[in-house]
């Protein structure tokens, strides 16, 4: 697997400015305004009842989400989202599901262990009256901070601690491989030894999975790799079917409409291009629903063609 190394250096630069303003970011009590929300967007799919929960948002420089691309067009990429130039706003977009007797969260926020403008599912969850011990799944669709940190407390008990753990098996070989470090860009290796502590926290309660199996009768999973080498995607039976698509599609306009520009998290950014193009390609043939992660909230909408790409409609 090749690790990106997108243009002319710059995302070297580029992850050095995100790491740094998220350590700085970490100093600080003050940064964000942490209002909960007293309800979630809830809407039926087929057999499930699914609500979308925030975790907050990110905070990102925006050239890391289009490395190397033309200045003139990210900005107007980002006047058309309202994001407060030069940094990107990137949704955490967690949906709970139920069916049949089963409670399903699919991944689990960062639980204030990465930037202080996330770490809100937990509360956001009790708030609207669901106890994290009912939860029987929890579905982790790969192992960044942003998704997987909030799995335990700073005591290292599992918030959700009736749950079994659903995740790739490459994934999960990937992040707990003894040299997984030298694997990554060298401003990301810090976030291993954490990672490599919340998985072992799940290690007695882990179901590996791989493309096609059933997490249960009419949600399977969905390779969509380059992100990182085990990410995948979740697919719901029901009318035109829906995906939720993790961050195989990471914004609604750069992911749509310029599915080539290079996201410096991507580990294998080919293999991630790849991915988005098929993904998008099918989605708008098929007119299925997407469920995105870092989309603006509730993050639920269609793919359409657009000129020689896509664009995304918000349901």
């Amino acid at each position: 697997m090749s690790i990106s190394t997108g243009r002319d250096g710059r995302d070297l630069l580029n992850r050095r400015t995100f790491m740094g303003a998220t350590a700085d970011a970490l100093a600080s009590p003050l940064l964000s305004d942490r209002g909960l929300s007293s309800s979630a967007y809830a809407f039926r799919h087929g057999a499930f009842d699914i609500r979308v929960f925030s975790d907050g948002h990110m905070i990102v420089p925006a050239s890391m989400l289009a490395i190397g691309a033309p200045a003139d067009k990210l900005e107007e990429v980002l006047r058309r989202t309202n994001a407060p130039t030069p940094m990107a706003w990137p949704a955490a977009n967690i949906p709970l599901i139920r069916v049949g007797g089963d409670l399903i969260l699919v991944d689990v926020g960062d639980g204030r262990n990465f930037q202080p403008t996330e770490g809100e599912l937990l509360a956001s969850l009790r708030l609207n009256g669901v106890d994290p011990a009912a939860i029987t799944k929890v579905v982790l669709t790969h192992s960044h901070p942003d998704h997987l940190w909030g799995i335990s407390n700073s005591a290292g008990e599992l918030n959700y601690p009736n749950a079994t753990y659903h995740i790739g098996g490459a994934e999960w070989n990937f992040w707990m491989s003894s040299d997984v470090a030298t694997s990554l860009p060298a401003d990301f290796r810090g976030i291993v030894p954490r990672t490599q502590r919340t998985l072992a926290a799940i290690a007695g309660r882990v179901i590996f999975v791989k493309h096609g199996d059933e997490i249960v009768p009419g949600m399977k999973v969905f390779d969509t790799p380059g992100h990182t080498p085990g990410q995948f995607s979740l697919a719901l039976k029901g009318e035109d079917g829906l995906i939720i698509t993790a961050d195989a599609l990471t914004h609604e306009v750069i992911s749509f409409e310029y599915p080539e520009w290079v996201n410096g998290f991507d580990l294998a950014s080919d293999v991630a291009v790849a991915t988005r193009r098929k993904l998008l390609a099918q989605v708008a043939a098929e007119r299925t629903k997407l469920l995105g992660f870092h989309f603006s909230y509730p993050g639920i909408g269609y793919a359409e063609a657009f000129g020689s790409a896509y664009r995304f409609v918000a349901a």
